[in-house]
């Protein structure tokens, strides 16, 4: 299901003297969060004019928060971008949830978790039997969104209770 809010970062302190904050970037690169002009915080709408990476944060000046003290009131609060702003063939691990999962034309469940590991994400599919099944071309044939599905191609070894 596509989600109208996906959650890019939480702002974890503020940066200098000018109202900006700093950003710990939830998405794959934080260089990705670079290409947004706007976004929501705590269901309020923001233009950003400028978002800049630092290390693995991004420091991001908002239109309206000029002073330290407007930047610190939004200490912890989750930035949000509009998935109507994202290019729709990008699919985030929050819409994967709830996904129902097809091997061949059998339904064995569905996306209840999504684990993130170093070479490549794997999705926890719950059905009858339990599936971690690696988020890669060669097991993962087709997702859409629209229709919640996905198609998926199964190896000895996927199901957790197989020995």
């Amino acid at each position: 299901m596509r989600l109208p809010l996906i959650e890019a970062g939480e702002i974890v302190t503020t940066h200098a003297v000018r109202g900006e904050v700093k950003v710990l970037c939830f998405l794959d690169d934080p260089s990705m969060l670079c290409e947004f002009d706007r976004c929501s915080i705590g269901g309020q709408p923001y233009r950003m004019e400028s978002v800049r990476v630092q290390k693995t944060c991004n420091l991001v000046k908002l239109e309206g928060v000029d002073t330290v003290e407007a930047a610190q009131a939004l200490r912890g609060k989750i930035l949000s971008l509009y998935r109507e702003d994202v290019d729709p063939d990008v699919i985030f691990a929050a819409e994967l949830k709830g996904v129902e999962v097809y091997a061949g034309s059998e339904s064995i469940g569905v996306i209840t978790d999504v684990l993130d590991y170093p070479g490549n994400s794997v999705y926890v599919v719950k059905g009858r039997y339990e599936y971690l099944i690696p988020a890669v071309k060669q097991f993962i044939l087709s997702t859409d969104l629209d229709a919640n599905r996905m198609e998926v191609t199964l190896l000895e070894g996927m199901r957790t209770d197989e020995n």
